[in-house]
């Protein structure tokens, strides 16, 4: 690692730095939407991810919501999320998840889900099925679908870009030297090829997201910004990695608040629309900004 990057990190074993501090969510609009989540036992990733800016984001009317089951197909080394043989898919699902946001009342719905590599489809009709559900029972509410690489097959990414959400994401998650150990079964290059693909056949607005602190180095999240400009990719988020069990990847280390400012900086420079960047940063932050 470089002396300038070692100047903007803290090694793990000191604990963790005052920025990773979460204060509890507060606020009418969240208490109100806690309750609904209760009542009615709406399932989200905010909620089930315990977000620490679940808050924030339900305050601002944007909540995320995954489809296609609890477990999944891939076993990624950063990830919290079960894997092993999932359930049979729920055709249900798309009418419970746009009846989820109607009651939640929710203005922006991030969709996601979980790699489904054991269907023929790759789960990509559900995906289709469920943005079509939630346009016909939420006409005013703006989409992001944050999609799995379907393994970089054009026909399921067709099926994405035909129900035409107001921004399509994929995350790279990490740079491309620690992407073999970070994601496993999935590739930075074809990563960035899906990425290009969505924005070359009319994706409205695509974006994408990357972790520090696995032990990248300063050049290497550069050298990965310049790569998502290069495929036209108009939003970035960069984030803190934490590790969910200690059976996932370590913390290296944690990224200053002075590095993260440096790498938004130097995305906006390289013409994103839109660049995330701080230590409590995940994917669907500030999502419904990311539309405008």
């Amino acid at each position: 690692m470089s002396t300038e990057v070692a100047t903007h990190v803290i090694p793990p074993k000191k604990g963790k730095p005052k920025w990773l501090r979460v204060k509890l969510p507060t606020g009418k609009k969240y208490t109100q939407l806690r309750g609904l989540v209760d009542k009615y036992d709406l399932h989200t990733i905010c909620t089930s991810g315990s977000c620490p800016n679940m808050g924030e984001c339900w305050g601002e009317g944007t909540a995320t919501f995954m489809i296609l089951g609890n477990v999944c197909t891939r076993s990624c080394g950063f990830c919290g999320v079960k894997t092993g043989r999932p359930e049979n898919v729920d055709w249900e699902e798309p009418e419970k998840v746009a009846r989820s946001i109607k009651i939640m009342k929710i203005k922006h719905a991030v969709l996601t889900s979980v790699d489904r590599d054991d269907l023929k489809d790759m789960g990509s009709i559900i995906w289709a099925e469920t943005v079509n559900a939630v346009r016909r029972m939420n006409p005013n509410t703006t989409l992001e679908t944050l999609i799995p690489d379907f393994q970089g097959i054009e026909t399921h990414l067709d099926r994405i870009l035909s129900v035409a959400p107001e921004v399509i994401s994929h995350n790279m998650e990490t740079v491309k030297r620690l992407t073999r150990e970070v994601r496993i079964q999935a590739k930075y290059d074809r990563s960035l090829a899906i990425l290009k693909y969505l924005k070359d056949n009319g994706a409205h607005r695509t974006k994408s997201g990357i972790m520090l602190g696995l032990g990248e180095q300063e050049e290497e999240v550069i050298e990965t910004l310049h790569d998502l400009r290069s495929a036209n990719v108009d939003v970035v988020t960069i984030g803190q990695y934490l590790q969910p069990s200690r059976k996932h990847l370590p913390v290296k280390q944690f990224i200053t608040p002075d590095q993260f400012k440096k790498y938004e900086e130097i995305g906006l420079d390289l013409g994103f629309r839109h660049v995330e960047s701080g230590a409590l940063v995940r994917s669907s932050y500030k999502a419904h900004k990311h539309i405008e």
